[in-house]
């Protein structure tokens, strides 16, 4: 691969910017709830299973709006999804944090279903667009362009906890979400002038996409981590409040535990990604494997007869946002590249199928994670549902990992050792025109 170029263009480091107000904005709105907002929604009646598809149910209006709004990208517009979608995204924000001032029970329930749902559709238009307009911007250093956005996604999660539980604890429920939202529709204008418009290209076909092997393994490693995330968002807080002892306050600091590696990790692992694409499979696995074992550490599970212990649950979730971040940072690049290698033209129309796709996964582990970890949570423990987390990713890991030697034992049998450890092409696809 060519070295990236020394010298970024004014349009590429106002485009760094505006990804950047998005990944951090979002992130933070995101991430507040985490501390405070499950033990407020159970003292209204709601049960951890309810809190849990809460959570979920955002990641699938997520997850549907990516792939609608990946595939028309080109007719709508990047430019115009990404100030519609903060906007949208922004207003509900704040609309959620009045939510407490309603009755108890259903009416609570149905309008935070409502309320996320709509959030959902805001931030999906906001973040596929701005993945497709990253890609495009910067098509031949991708990953490091996005591990240095995740530098920002970090900084969201980190701050957000921390913040949303001093807010809540110094100024009652409304006000971390109304900070919030008004944080993030301060970033509408400031797309609005910076972002470049983005030159239309023709269209693809998702389910073309999708019959690729190697896209679908990706796929299932990018649904594990997300689900790992989405877990530990509706499930952490009340576990450190009851085995743990902690306030809302500590809650939110404690998740630094996850956020701050990550953030700091991702620029590192963006470089390495984009200067030695053939190890990127290799990063999938270990850091899966790593993912895996910390997990299983996390509660821990009952069969290690390990007691529950602050210390412990730091170091674990240290390991998990270290993990998480070697292996999310090579993912959308390398299915970039395998839409390329099968027939996808370089454009706009193929980055929106590829972000669309990258984003809908993703959101189907966020709604995974916290829907069945709230209910394993509530029939068993914290423990147990940690640990089937954790079995989730090394089944991705084992996946990945039998598919490498599976391709160096066909490409050193038929084409010597020189080959790449994936073929261009997989052996089991369909095309369809």
């Amino acid at each position: 691969m060519d070295a990236p170029a020394t010298k970024m263009s004014r349009q590429q480091i106002l485009t760094l910017i505006a990804m950047a107000s998005i990944n951090f904005s979002s992130m933070i709105c995101y991430s507040i709830l985490g501390p405070f907002f499950p033990n407020e929604a159970k003292k209204k009646g709601v049960s951890q299973a309810m809190i849990g598809l809460i959570f979920g149910i955002y990641a699938l209006c997520t997850l549907v709006g990516s792939l609608i709004l990946g595939k028309y990208i080109v007719q709508i517009g990047a430019k115009f999804m990404i100030v519609a979608g903060l906007f949208v995204s922004s207003g509900c924000t704040v609309l959620f944090g009045f939510l407490d001032q309603v009755s108890d029970g259903t009416v609570f329930i149905v309008l935070c279903f409502i309320t996320r749902c709509i959030n959902a559709i805001g931030f999906s238009a906001a973040v596929t667009s701005s993945f497709a307009v990253s890609g495009k911007v910067f098509p031949d250093n991708i990953a490091t362009v996005l591990g240095f956005m995740e530098i920002f996604t970090g900084l969201g999660l980190i701050l957000g906890p921390p913040l949303g539980g001093w807010l809540y604890q110094s100024f009652g429920y409304e006000i971390p979400f109304v900070f919030t939202g008004c944080l993030l529709f301060a970033t509408v204008p400031l797309n609005l002038w910076i972002l470049p418009n983005a030159v239309p290209s023709s269209q693809n076909s998702f389910l073309r996409l999708c019959t690729r092997i190697k896209i679908l393994l990706i796929c299932f490693v990018v649904f594990t981590l997300s689900s790992g995330l989405g877990f530990l968002d509706a499930t952490l807080s009340i576990f450190a409040i009851e085995k743990l002892n902690l306030s809302a306050g500590s809650v939110g600091l404690l998740m630094i535990g996850l956020s701050l590696p990550y953030g700091a990790a991702s620029p590192i692992f963006g470089v390495i990604s984009d200067k030695y694409p053939s190890i990127r499979k290799w990063m999938m696995v270990v850091g899966g494997m790593a993912t895996a074992v910390s997990f299983c550490f996390l509660g821990p599970l009952p069969v290690f007869h390990i007691r529950s212990q602050l210390w412990l649950t730091v170091l674990m979730l240290i390991v998990v946002g270290f993990s998480l971040c070697m292996s999310c940072i090579p993912t959308f690049a390398e299915m970039i590249a395998c839409a390329h290698e099968n027939g996808f033209e370089e454009g706009m129309s193929t980055l929106g199928l590829v972000s669309g796709l990258f984003s809908a996964v993703w959101s189907a582990g966020m709604f995974f994670g916290p829907t069945i970890g709230g209910y394993i949570t509530q029939a068993l423990n914290f423990e147990w549902s940690a640990g089937v987390q954790g079995a989730l990713a090394f089944l991705a890991v084992s996946k990945i990992n039998f598919q490498i030697k599976a391709s160096r034992t066909d490409v050193s049998s038929s084409q010597g050792e020189k080959s790449p450890l994936l073929p261009k092409t997989d052996h089991l696809r369909v095309d369809i025109s």
